[in-house]
């Protein structure tokens, strides 16, 4: 895709977002899954489009490393890693993840309210552009600290492939790329997994999200389509003044990263690193506008100075 077209995609989700697209797109009658030119979903609505299974590609640990060395072992099994101020933090996660559907909301786009339609919740619905309106605390969003997420939506290498060669073919229609996001071996650095863990899992967070709303929004879907699609590969940003909190629950803003020079590398030498690093990219139309979620995560924050960190408050 064009840089361009790109930037196109970015005005028309900022312009949605402002007049409430997302919420109108939310009541449409669904239209099982995907676009017409798309592979057909198949199975249950609840089920990803797309499934994939980490270990197809073996062992754990196979990957390239991409500058984190050492940094790797550092981290305990329910850790990883974040950018803020320009630090590089640790993110100490102390349950699940959780993504509110609050009782007038339709995430997955069946036609009905949830409070009408308790089969939405057979299945965790974490949905990228429909924001909630409570966090799972039951603060408003404007009580709660937003993370930035951000996600590689560039391609370094047109020969590596998509978690499945039926989701490599639907980006490929809907981009004309494949974007790092959605491959097990992106040509970045990225957070998210964590350098130890499988592609598309992560500690804490689900195994699927559902893009069809975003989608829907910019026009490449069809109203009412869910496109369920594996976790995809991302690192994650704070405010500078919130980089050093206990546990609390953070609600997911997701950016797209659109040129591979605003990336920032495993140490944080490079790329957008703060706050103000975010902004003047999206000036600068390296990324896209802010897209909300439904999505939350629960974890304690820290600075790592000299390969050791200290949690205020409390270290556990």
């Amino acid at each position: 895709m064009e840089v361009s077209q790109l930037r196109s995609i970015a005005v028309a989700l900022a312009l949605s977002l402002s007049a409430g697209i997302l919420g109108a797109c939310s009541s449409q009658a669904s239209t099982s899954g995907q676009a017409a030119d798309l592979p057909a979903a198949g199975g249950s609505a609840y089920q990803s489009a797309y499934a994939y299974d980490p270990d197809s590609l073996g062992p754990v640990g196979m990957r390239p490393d991409y500058g984190y060395g050492p940094l790797a072992k550092l981290l305990a099994p329910n850790e990883t890693y974040g950018f803020g101020d320009n630090e590089l933090l640790v993110f100490r996660y102390h349950q699940q993840f959780d993504c509110v559907v609050g009782p007038d909301s339709d995430v997955d786009s069946i036609g009905k309210p949830a409070d009408k339609a308790p089969e939405q919740f057979s299945s965790p619905e974490c949905v990228i552009g429909i924001p909630s309106h409570l966090a799972p605390s039951g603060r408003t969003l404007a009580q709660t600290d937003p993370l930035y997420i951000l996600v590689p939506f560039f391609e370094t290498n047109k020969k590596t492939g998509a978690f499945t060669p039926g989701l490599g073919k639907a980006l490929e229609k809907l981009f004309g790329f494949v974007p790092d996001a959605f491959k097990p071996d992106p040509g970045v650095a990225v957070q998210c997994p964590a350098p130890l863990d499988k592609p598309s899992t992560c500690t804490m967070h689900p195994l699927q999200i559902n893009l069809g709303p975003v989608l829907v929004a910019l026009g490449k879907l069809p109203k009412g389509t869910n496109l369920y699609v594996p976790l995809v590969n991302h690192d994650h940003l704070l405010n500078n003044g919130t980089i050093n909190q206990p546990s609390e629950w953070w609600t997911l803003v997701v950016v797209l990263v659109e040129d591979p020079k605003a990336w920032p590398d495993a140490t944080g030498s490079t790329g957008i690193t703060s706050l103000k690093k975010l902004r003047e990219a999206q000036a600068k139309k390296e990324a896209s506008a802010d897209v909300p979620s439904n999505f939350f995560l629960y974890f304690s924050s820290y600075v790592r100075h000299n390969g050791a960190g200290r949690m205020p408050g409390m270290n556990m």
